[in-house]
């Protein structure tokens, strides 16, 4: 079973170490201490409260799209038809095309909040 440390479970939840902390701290999610008394995280207990997240996020927008990025604009390119938005989410950089006509109807400028909706039916996975 993959156990992850504080920073490590953070890293993956797109947090910090303290707020994995206070979840731990306030029982939302399972930890347990290693043989030098760190907190460590369960691979399956992390990939509960990730689900869980994704659930009540997903719940709430009534869209079939599974991938959602919460995120900041960094950058938008404006040209004749098109756009070019990047997003910063959390540790993820996400670039999307839109039309020029969407993106000024959406106001997509830096600093704005924004969210990369992402409907794919070829995912390519790695492993670190």
């Amino acid at each position: 079973m993959r156990i992850y440390r504080i920073g490590d479970a953070a890293a993956s939840l797109g947090v910090s170490a303290d707020t994995v902390r206070r979840l731990v701290d306030g029982g939302k999610l399972t930890a347990e201490r290693d043989e030098v008394g760190r907190r460590i995280i369960p691979g399956p207990a992390l990939a509960a409260y990730a689900r869980q997240l994704h659930r009540t996020e997903r719940d709430s927008t009534g869209s079939s799209a599974r991938n959602r990025f919460s995120g900041i604009v960094t950058d938008v390119i404006l040209k004749d038809v098109s756009a070019q938005a990047e997003i910063q989410a959390g540790p993820f950089r996400v670039v999307a095309m839109v039309s020029r006509e969407s993106a000024e109807e959406l106001k997509l400028e830096p600093g704005v909040p924004a969210v990369a909706v992402i409907k794919s039916t070829n995912v390519v996975v790695d492993r670190p």
